[in-house]
This record gives structure tokens, sequence and C-alpha cells, in this order.
């Protein structure tokens, strides 16, 4: 066993972090919406396109936000992948309303759209959507099927900053988009999220309620004399110091995610025909759709060789956690959820899956301890 133990993951280092943050403490505004805040934002609007984002303190605010933009309440349902993190589910807990868990496609994690159009209802008021991994979801039949029924489409796309689907940017291509900045994503400022709109009446709204229900934002740019309660809301809005930290990661977001593909597409290449000798599912890419390289995961045959493969990598100085118990299982899930059918995919996907060290610094004889570390796993 070597003493040199390898991280899962670690959270990058922009040049200009400290600068940056140096730039808020010697200055009169700490709070949110000063200049990191305005310039962070037009750089996360330049990656994506998006007409509007908001930055947010988290991905689980950016999707509180989104419930409440959409009118979320009792009575009415959320279609959600049981497959994700307990973020999407809490959101539309939270306002009251049921969350009906719905299985998953295990080639990519990704909600399975034939799911989601049988469990929609009378109540169903929106369907979220996590592309795992920075992978699109089959967004063609899930946007004609939410048309068709007049509900919403959420884009959870905590993984997927400046991920595509057929050219298109995702977190744009849904009704609502939200993202993650926590220190475990490709970019990050510690904690922190966005909401990304394409329409100028949520936008309005996203920004009083954003602001504790206020008109602060109107205010700010000297379209009223003053700011006084207009909505319901929240905290959602960062401070600066999140923002400095968040503008010097998205203006090396090109750096970054160049480092993550490196190591993405060494995994890829070099433990293929490992995989194919194994029978082990390799994280895969479908056609018409650019990753992010977020994560690298592996699909073990069994639960017993994922669990046996984990062990023998930590032997190895290795770190390769497994990832999310389905919803639908959990306490909570069955007290705020309900599940139509089984999410037995969801189950076999979790209790096979493994993740594999990914971050842009990776250094290549570490990436090698890896492959190696993996190849060497002969039960």
């Amino acid at each position: 066993m070597t003493d040199e133990r390898i991280l899962f993951s670690r959270p990058f280092r922009a040049a200009a972090e400290l600068a940056n943050v140096a730039v808020v403490l010697g200055s009169d505004h700490v709070h949110g919406d000063g200049p990191f805040t305005g310039s962070a934002t037009a750089r996360l609007r330049a990656i994506t396109g998006a007409p509007h984002a908001l930055l947010t303190t988290s991905c689980t605010h950016a999707l509180e936000l989104a419930a409440l933009l959409l009118q979320v309440g009792p009575g009415d349902e959320v279609i959600v992948p049981s497959f994700a993190f307990t973020s999407a589910a809490t959101a539309v807990a939270l306002r009251g309303a049921t969350v009906v868990f719905v299985d998953i496609d295990l080639a990519t994690g990704n909600i399975d759209v034939a799911a989601v159009a049988d469990a929609i209802t009378a109540r169903t008021k929106a369907v979220v959507a996590l592309h795992y991994g920075g992978v699109a979801v089959d967004l063609a039949p899930l946007l004609e099927l939410t048309a068709q029924h007049g509900i919403s489409l959420i884009e959870d796309n905590a993984h997927g900053l400046g991920g595509t689907w057929r050219g298109r940017i995702l977190g744009t291509i849904g009704d609502i988009g939200t993202q993650s900045f926590h220190d475990t994503k490709n970019v990050h400022c510690g904690e922190g999220g966005a909401l990304l709109l394409t329409d100028e009446k949520l936008m309005c709204r996203a920004e009083l309620i954003r602001e504790k229900g206020t008109d602060r934002a109107s205010f700010l740019r000297g379209q009223v004399d003053k700011y006084s309660w207009q909505d319901i809301g929240s905290s959602y809005l960062p401070s600066e110091l999140n923002a400095a930290v968040l503008d010097a990661q998205l203006a090396e977001f090109d750096t970054i995610q160049a480092g993550r593909h490196r190591v993405w597409d060494i995994y890829r290449a070099e433990l293929s025909d490992w995989a194919l000798r194994r029978d082990v599912h390799l994280m895969t890419i479908p056609p018409e759709r650019g990753h992010t390289a977020h994560l690298f995961y592996l699909r073990m045959p069994s639960p017993d060789l994922r669990d046996g493969l984990i062990a023998h990598l930590a032997q190895r100085g290795v770190s390769a956690p497994f990832h999310y118990i389905p919803l639908d299982s959990s306490r909570a899930g069955q007290k705020y959820g309900r599940t139509p059918v089984p999410c037995v995919r969801s189950a076999e996907f979790s209790s096979t899956i493994l993740r594999l060290p990914l971050w842009p610094d990776l250094p290549d004889d570490q990436v090698a301890r890896v492959v190696d570390g993996v190849i060497a796993y002969s039960r």
C-alpha cells in the first residue's frame, strides 16, 4: 500500500481568487450584488448563452426558487428521478407538493422519459431532469412530452455547466435551469449556485424572491426610489466574497475543462479493454451530446464486485466512492413522495456504480496509478 493517497476530488484554485477576495475585504461592499456579482454573472451568461442568470447561495436554493417561481404547492406533483441528490425532492416537499419518483435509463443514469410519461397525472406541475455526470438527458421526447401536457421542465444542471445537447447549452433548454458551484463541482466558490432563465417575466419575479421578496434589485438599478416588500421570498443572494471566488473560477473555465477532459479521456481509453473482458460498463457519451467530464464512473456486474473494487482501490491509496442512494427508498422519500412503479434500475445503478478520482490538476502519474489499480482487480 502506498502512503500517498489519491483524493477523489480536489477543489480547483484559480489564480485570481486571493486577489479578488482581498479587493472585496478592502472595500465597503462585502454583501451581495457588488462588482464581482456582476462580473461573475456576465461570465456565466457568456458560457451558457442564457438571457438571464442569477447567482444563488446553492443549487439547492436555486431549485427552491424554481419551485416558488412555478407556484408549486399543495395538491401538485413534481416528477423527479429517484437516482439523484436530495435537493430537487426537498424543494418540492418544502412547497407542500408531492414528489413523484421515477426510474432512470441504465445507459446514462438519467431520468427515463418513458417512466415520466407513465407518471404524469392531472396534478403534475413540473418535471425535474438531472443531467447526470454532465451528460444530457434524452431531451427531444422529454420536451415533446412536457409541451404536450403543458407542464414545466426544470433542468437540474448541477453537473453540466458547459455541456451540450445537439449544440444547445444545458441549463438553457427547459423552462428553468439550475447550476451548482459547490466545491465538488467543476467550477466552484465553496458553496454557491445559479438560476438560468429565458422568460423575462420569470426573471422579474425571481429577482424579488431572491432578495427576500423585495424590489431591491430595481432600486440598485435606479428604477425605483426606495425598495419594499413585494412578494414572498428568502435570502438566496450570495455574498460578494463568494462571487469574487466564482468570478476567478469562471475566468479559467476553459483551463478547468481541459484538465478534467484529459483525465476522463485517459480513463476511457486505458480501461476499455479491461472493462470489455470483465463485463464492466464504463461511462459513455451518447451521440449529439457534449459532456463536461464532471465524473467518470464504472458499473460493475454485481454489488459485491463493486464493493470489492472500492476496497481494493482503498488498499492502494485510491479513493473511489459510490454515489446516490435512490430517493424512493429513503425515509423522507417515502414520507414526502410516491413511487408509481418500483425504481429497480435506480437501485441497480446505485448498488453497482463507483466513481474514479477526477480533478483538473490530477497528476498523470496518479492517473496511471488509478488505472493500474483498477486493472489489477481480479475478483
